[in-house]
């Protein structure tokens, strides 16, 4: 099934516009039974935030925007999936066109905007799967012109807390402006606060959901001391380390690099990663990372481990490596740990940090 995809229906979709193409994809995912993915090898085993992971490799919120096909993606090999960004309103977002393959760099650029059918649609999708298990998240966000950006964030909470497996707090997304401006120290203290009283009243009768922090890799140092410091004040359970980079590496070629909006794929890796070794340095192993960016290997996804990152999520990389990449990158890691005389992939988190930094 994956051979078919990759060899027959990656090049058809290329053919296609960019965001015309991933809504027939998800359309497909959506519509067409697929058969399950070989089993994991058990060395990609592990529990995080006390949620048990037969793999690290995740689907990255932006794909499934709307919680229609988390169980498709679980029967291709993902370890879980993340749902979202969704806002409590439904809302179109930015104008289109506004997703865009940089074909000659391997990247993608987007500005869509939290485009979303709102919370009341996606717990109806949630509801008639929660029997189903596997650990499905939920990206939650704030509606663009909302009033309250945190109390949009606390609603999210509300929304899912009997659904979600965990939730991602994604206050980095560069297309929602004014947006990034929660990562300041106050502002973000103060909606940790909210969001994780919302969730602490949920768990009085529902299970404990974990919290997540999702960053951006253009931080500063200094602004990324003073976002680690609130989150490990007020005990969130992780981070993604990190959303779309609005910076432009010198080395694009592709002429969509003018467009405006978050660039994520191969470009990003080296932003993200060092970012991410930086955040684990000042984690002081407090809590689990989430590393994304650019993973479109199994090298790229070794790198990410080495650097910090107990999990992994991609998304871009499936644009142009195709679905075949998922197993391709869980062999590739059974064989980094072979080579390295490891039994699990825990013991790989972080090794390589010095590398990064």
């Amino acid at each position: 099934m994956m051979a078919f995809f990759d060899s027959f229906a990656l090049p058809m979709l290329h053919s296609l516009n960019a965001e015309r193409a991933h809504e027939l994809t998800v359309f497909a995912l959506e519509r067409f039974p697929l058969p399950p993915a070989p089993a994991d090898h058990d060395s990609l085993g592990l529990n995080v935030f006390g949620l048990d992971f037969p793999n690290p490799i995740g689907m990255a919120a932006g794909f499934d925007k709307n919680a229609r096909v988390p169980d498709a993606l679980l029967q291709l090999g993902f370890g879980f999936t993340e749902a979202g960004t969704l806002t409590p309103r439904p809302q179109f977002g930015n104008a289109k066109p506004r997703l865009f393959r940089l074909h000659e760099d391997r990247g993608v650029i987007n500005r869509f905007g939290f485009n979303n059918q709102g919370h009341a649609a996606a717990r109806q999708k949630l509801l008639a799967r929660s029997a189903n298990g596997g650990v499905v998240g939920v990206n939650i966000g704030a509606n663009k012109d909302s009033s309250d950006r945190s109390a949009d964030y606390v609603a999210g909470i509300l929304a899912f807390a009997d659904l979600a497996s965990y939730f991602t707090i994604n206050i980095s997304s560069p297309n929602t402006p004014g947006l990034r401006n929660l990562q300041r120290p106050s502002a973000l203290d103060d909606l940790l606060a909210r969001v994780l009283e919302a969730r602490d009243l949920t768990a009085e009768t529902l299970p404990r959901r974990p919290v997540l922090l999702k960053i951006a890799p253009d931080l500063t140092l200094a602004d990324l001391d003073d976002v680690v410091r609130v989150a490990r004040a007020r005990g969130i359970d992780g981070m993604i380390v990190s959303n779309t980079t609005l910076s432009r590496p010198e080395t694009l070629r592709d002429e969509a690099q003018g467009e405006t909006g978050g660039l994520s794929g191969a470009p990003l890796f080296s932003l993200s990663t060092q970012i991410l070794a930086q955040t684990f340095l000042r984690v002081e192993k407090q809590f689990p990372l989430i590393g994304v960016g650019g993973v479109d290997s199994p090298e790229a996804a070794w790198a990410k481990i080495e650097a910090g990152a107990t999990l992994i999520q991609l998304y871009s990389a499936l644009v142009y490596e195709g679905m075949g990449l998922i197993e391709r990158i869980k062999s590739g890691l059974v064989a980094h740990l072979a080579a390295r005389n490891m039994n699990q992939i825990e013991q790989a988190v972080g090794t390589g940090v010095s590398d990064w930094i």
